[in-house]
Order: structure tokens, then sequence, then C-alpha cells
């Protein structure tokens, strides 16, 4: 299992590394489109479709990514992260609060429009991150990445609290606060990092200092990596909702795209929005 594991990542990143590191956006669009697609086939499985459908369902999530890029990859958008943001925080809320069982008696369509939005959003957001300059778009994906590391590494240690045991039995409260200590750890290392060289963009952690001082990295640092936890459970109570342990198995070793990026659906489009205050 390490075995492909290791094999899968060292391709992914083969394919990864030189679309984010090309001065056109188009490369990147092109290679998270096939990602959101991936995941459009996935969440239609998990959510009842048949193979026909599903298939369906990720051609419909990418023709709408590609129909609407033209008007809205070059404009900041605020009022749509904005609807975003809000709909995260409440949305994500209540249905992390129906739990596993109810997920499935939500109206079929609703549930599968859902993970449309959801998935047209990121692929808005991953694009117009990446126009922003690399460093914004790498900052956003360690932010995330340093969340999952710290809150396993502190849940592993100190995890006493169930966080949602009906949904993730292996994470904790513990783990949650971990979590955003890596995160304001790496934020503090990554202004440093920022101020003594220049990358060609600001980091997210960068801008949100300039806008509103170290208070507000403390609570933007917190308050994405809380959401980070959100996404992840989101997608755990989906597939928990029909006994599946991972989205699908397209990543051999890592499971599906939804499993390796449910944290980012919330983090990118908020933290863009964030990133939009003055």
């Amino acid at each position: 299992m390490l075995k492909q594991r290791v094999i899968t990542a060292v391709l992914l990143l083969a394919v990864l590394l030189p679309a984010l590191f090309a001065a056109p956006v188009w490369p990147f669009a092109v290679l998270t489109l096939v990602a959101v697609a991936a995941a459009g086939w996935e969440w239609g499985r998990l959510n009842g479709l048949a193979s026909a459908p599903a298939i369906g369902m990720g051609a419909g999530v990418a023709v709408i990514c590609l129909l609407s890029w033209p008007a809205l990859a070059s404009l900041q958008a605020p009022t749509l992260w904005w609807i975003a943001t809000v709909a995260w925080v409440l949305g994500g809320a209540w249905l992390l609060r129906l739990g596993p069982t109810q997920w499935p008696r939500l109206p079929q369509a609703l549930r599968l429009l859902l993970g449309v939005g959801i998935l047209w959003l990121t692929w808005l957001a991953l694009t117009q991150s990446k126009a922003i300059g690399l460093n914004f778009l790498l900052s956003v994906f360690c932010l995330v990445w340093a969340a999952d590391i710290a809150a396993y590494f502190g849940g592993r240690a100190f995890g006493k609290r169930k966080l949602a045991p009906a949904i993730s039995p292996g994470k904790s409260w513990e783990g949650v606060w971990s979590g955003m200590a890596g995160v304001l750890l790496l934020a503090v290392l990554w202004i440093a990092a920022d101020a003594r060289w220049d990358f060609g963009s600001a980091s997210l952690y960068t801008g949100i200092r300039a806008s509103f001082g170290w208070v507000g990295v403390v609570v933007v640092c917190a308050f994405l990596a809380a959401m980070s936890v959100v996404g992840d459970l989101f997608e755990s109570l989906i597939k928990r909702s029909v006994g599946a342990k991972d989205s699908s198995q397209l990543l051999p070793g890592h499971g599906g795209v939804l499993d390796r990026i449910d944290a980012l659906l919330p983090v990118l489009p908020i933290a863009l929005n964030l990133s939009l205050l003055r």
C-alpha cells in the first residue's frame, strides 16, 4: 500500500508541478478542470447515480466551469465569494447537524445540485487564486495540509473529546485546536519568508496581516482551519451515509479526488473572499 501511495503521489506531482509553475493560468485551469470533473463523477456515484449518469454529471460540471470562466475568471467577484462564505458557514453547520442518516433523505436533485455548485465554486476559486500568484495559491494549499497534519498528530497525542463520532470517530476537539495552532505557526513563518524574499505575489497570510494586523492573522487562521475540518467532515458524512470508505479508487493508495480536496472545498472560496477585504 505504501509503495502504491508513493508511486501515485510522484505521478501526480509530475503532472501538477509544471502546471503550477507555468506563467499562464490555463495549464493549471485545464488540469484542475479534469480534477473537478472527476470529483463530479464521484459525487454522482456517492449520491445514487448509476455509472452513465454519474459520468454525465462530471461532464456537466466541466461544461459549466468552461462556460462561466470567460465571464468570471478575470474578475474578483466579491459578491460570489461572500455568498460562498455564508453558504459554507451556515449550510455546513446545518448539514453536519443532519448527520449521515439524514443526508440520503434530502431530495436527490438537491444533493446533486449542491455538488455541482460546490465544485464549480472550487474550480473558479482555484483559477482565480492561481491568477493572483503562485505564492497565494500555495499558501492556501499549505494551510489545509498544515491543519490536517497538526490535527492528526495533536489528536493522537492529546485527543480525548470526540468531535463528531457519528461522522468521523477518529477526530477530536484537541485535534482541531492543534490544527489551528499548526496553521498559525505556518502563517508566522510564511509572513517572515515573504518579508525576506520576493515570491512575485503576497501570500494569504501577508495580505491578511497588511489589512487587519496580527489579530486578523490569528482570527483568520483559526477560522480557515475550522472550515477545513468542516469540508473534511462533510465529505466523510456523504461517504458514511452510503457505507463507502473512499470516494473512488481513481488515485490508487489515496482514494478518490474528493478525498484529496475535501478540506479545500470551503477553504478556497472563503480564503479568496477574505483576501479581498480591506
